[in-house]
């Protein structure tokens, strides 16, 4: 990467601390950071965030220490967006706290996890992990004598809920092409308007394609590690193939070890080369002039190219066959959504087998005659679990040997 890539002052498109929208709930600025740097630091110090430390990526914890969890993934993905932010002169706390926060929601046991949990709540409006993630800054911490939730800044809410896109069509009204917004989603939006139409600032753009680059190349690696697949096989892909050629000329007889992280170290700057020289043809060819008019352009300005989107297919595929649906992996997937399921139906059934602060949550709240308070009651209490907590406490629901 060349210094040419690199903005030396702050462009004009991105966040402007001076310029927030603030926070719901008004409060004195901070002497010492700006709004966002506050935002990333209360996201730090959650109880949701060190959680991610025990919650799955794609293994389960207790199946190596050396694999990616929720919490290392979230941090290479921070990582990632701020490298490409300060290249791009965009605000990089800003683009740390949306990427931080954006698998907050996860449940334990990664999408094996959410769909079990999905399938449950069916009947009750549905689980979507970004729709919890939205329910966790908003509401479930709660650690502030003032207000639930973080109160983080409109910017970094509006990032987390839209780091993928707008949610409604241009123009507003309530649905996405046809689908209702999640439960908690469409209740903050009457509370405060997130702009659901429009496209989301520069930095949740940046975070959401730093959490590609991510996985996309540290699964590959968690996959080699695992032996699930060979350096051999994944040189067939367009994306990894030259780069394994380009590192076994320049070190022949290279460890495997090496070999990985070197293969690896460099796909991920190929991308973020890639990603940095498109988003500046784009910005050229759309000249915004501020955060708001980068929003309401028609098109994400963040972007990798197209030969690089397309690049990417056969390595998403292949992962996907070959890693995500592993037979060792579905295996493990296979328990953990029955252990969602089976932990699901009994809070349900006996909803005072809950612990005594979540039974006093159900009572104040209505769940005893509303049997959508309780299930939505039910699903936080699932999905704040870590792998080990779940596995645990069905143990002592459904072990007669356990300890309660």
């Amino acid at each position: 990467m060349t210094a040419d890539f690199f903005q030396d002052r702050p462009a004009p498109y991105g966040c402007d601390p001076a310029q927030t929208r603030g926070r719901l709930f008004q409060e004195p600025e901070s002497p010492t950071r700006s709004c966002y740097q506050r935002d990333r630091d209360r996201i730090v110090h959650s109880g949701a965030f060190r959680k991610l430390k025990y919650k799955t990526q794609v293994f389960v914890y207790h199946e190596g220490d050396y694999f990616r969890t929720r919490l290392t993934h979230s941090l290479e993905v921070a990582q990632i967006a701020r490298s490409i932010s300060r290249a791009l002169g965009l605000n990089e706390d800003l683009a740390e706290a949306v990427a931080l926060a954006h698998d907050l929601g996860h449940t334990p046991f990664g999408h094996a996890g959410e769909d079990a949990l999905d399938a449950c709540m069916a009947p009750y409006g549905g689980f979507a992990h970004n729709d919890q993630t939205l329910r966790i800054l908003t509401m479930l911490e709660r650690r502030y004598a003032d207000f639930d939730g973080l109160n983080l800044t409109w910017e970094t809410l509006e990032g987390v809920v839209k780091h993928n896109g707008p949610l409604l069509p241009p123009g507003g009204g309530n649905d996405g092409g046809g689908e209702k917004l999640p439960t908690t989603l469409a209740a903050f939006q009457e509370r405060w308007d997130l702009e659901l139409h429009t496209n989301p600032g520069a930095e949740a753009q940046v975070a959401a394609l730093a959490d590609d680059i991510a996985y996309n190349n540290h699964d590959i690696d968690d996959g080699l590690r695992a032996g699930l697949f060979t350096v051999d096989e994944v040189a067939e892909l367009p994306l990894v193939g030259p780069v394994v050629r380009q590192v076994c000329d320049r070190y022949p007889g290279l460890e495997r070890s090496r070999l990985i992280h070197e293969t690896i170290r460099r796909m991920i700057n190929n991308m973020i080369v890639d990603l940095l020289a498109e988003t500046r043809e784009r910005l050229d060819r759309h000249r915004p002039g501020s955060a708001a008019e980068l929003r309401a352009l028609p098109e994400a300005v963040v972007s990798f190219s197209p030969a690089m989107f397309e690049a990417q297919r056969p390595l998403r595929a292949f992962l996907k066959q070959r890693m995500y649906r592993h037979y060792r992996v579905n295996r493990e997937m296979s328990k953990c959504k029955r252990v969602v399921t089976a932990l699901f139906d009994l809070f349900m059934a006996e909803p005072n087998t809950l612990p005594t602060q979540w039974q006093e949550d159900v009572a104040k709240q209505g769940g005893q005659g509303d049997r959508t308070v309780l299930a939505r009651l039910v699903a936080d209490y699932i999905a704040g679990m870590t792998d080990r907590y779940a596995l645990a406490e069905y143990a002592r629901l459904f072990d007669m040997d356990a300890k309660t």
